[in-house]
């Protein structure tokens, strides 16, 4: 009899450790898939929050003012932001949710064509932001002064050809394989988790190259030349008024400055979020079958710049703050009346 139970313990041992080697897995792709999810929905909703407080607070501070310069540059760049959160971050957290292939092929290409907009113009808009600012603080005497008033004409419509160029560029591009596809049998697909697009060829790929990625290549060169031009612009202030004290002993920091070092916090926030978008995405076009977490990981870092760019300027400009403010004056006055 005890030998029989000890053969009978040992088989249900033996079973079990079979179970737990079949569950296992299993419960991995369910740790995984969960992570992914949280982790889309969080970024998603953060980016969201943040870029529509933005917005709100120059509605509340600007609402019947002109707004400056840079402020302008900024409401550009949170709208741009907010198409790729609206066309990328939202479908990939339904695709993480398990709504997949949800959208047919020109859905599809719309999407992208939305998305692609907003990340070319947010691009253009941050360079400019920083090749102004570099403007702006440039030193006295220089020829970069005499241009500061012009340059301030000039911004919005930079703004609005770029948003016009961009919208065109990409429409030919989205249009461009939708004539090739009806002409010519395509093979192959291009999958993005939410839906899929028929292959690529060739030609689109030389023309978005030529008119997408050189412009995109070129307005990082300018954002490190002009961020390279401030950081020394601030250091050589920063020797001149080092004499300069307030009666407390600390340095004055000019506004300027502040704004300097702020925009110098974004364009560098951005350049890094873009250079490790852009090396991921490399990788997933030349690998033939990229694994699960490299595609999930490429389609965040996409992501990064448009969810956590805003809190550079909500914390710069102290926004959570002057709301609250805000709302506690109106509510005050509310209950006076």
């Amino acid at each position: 009899t005890y030998g029989i139970n000890i053969f009978i313990h040992f088989d249900q041992r033996n079973d079990f450790v079979h179970y737990l080697k079949r569950i296992m897995p299993s419960n991995r792709m369910y740790f995984r898939t969960l992570t992914i999810k949280i982790i889309f929905l969080s970024v998603t909703t953060i980016g969201i929050l943040g870029n529509f407080s933005v917005f709100y607070y120059y509605l509340v501070y600007y609402g019947d003012c002109k707004l400056k310069t840079v402020d302008l540059i900024h409401l550009h760049l949170m709208a741009s932001n907010t198409l790729i959160i609206l066309s990328k971050g939202v479908p990939n957290t339904m695709a993480a949710f398990g709504l997949k292939q949800f959208l047919n092929d020109i859905q599809c290409r719309l999407i992208l064509y939305i998305e692609r907009v907003g990340r070319s113009v947010s691009i253009g808009s941050i360079c400019l932001l920083s090749v102004f600012q570099a403007v702006t603080i440039s030193q006295k005497g220089s020829c970069c002064k005499d241009q500061k008033v012009k340059a301030a004409k000039y911004i919005g419509c930079c703004l609005s050809l770029l948003w016009v160029s961009y919208i065109l560029i990409h429409f030919i591009l989205f249009v461009n394989p939708l004539i090739k596809r009806y002409r010519n049998n395509v093979t192959g697909k291009q999958d993005f988790g939410h839906c899929s697009i028929a292959g690529r060829d060739g030609n689109s790929d030389s023309l978005y190259a030529a008119m997408v990625v050189c412009p995109e290549i070129l307005f990082s060169l300018l954002m490190a030349w002009s961020s390279g031009s401030m950081i020394v612009i601030l250091y050589r202030h920063k020797q001149r008024v080092q004499h300069i004290r307030r009666p407390s002993g600390s340095i004055r920091t000019s506004p300027e400055s502040r704004a300097t070092q702020n925009i110098l916090v974004l364009v560098s926030t951005f350049l890094a979020f873009y250079t490790v978008s852009t090396i991921l995405q490399g990788c997933v076009a030349l690998l033939h079958n990229p694994s699960w977490w490299l595609v999930n990981i490429t389609h965040l870092s996409s992501l990064c710049f448009p969810c956590f760019g805003p809190f550079v300027l909500i914390n710069h400009y102290c926004m959570v703050s002057r709301l609250s403010l805000f709302w506690s004056r109106n509510i005050n006055s509310v209950i006076l009346k």
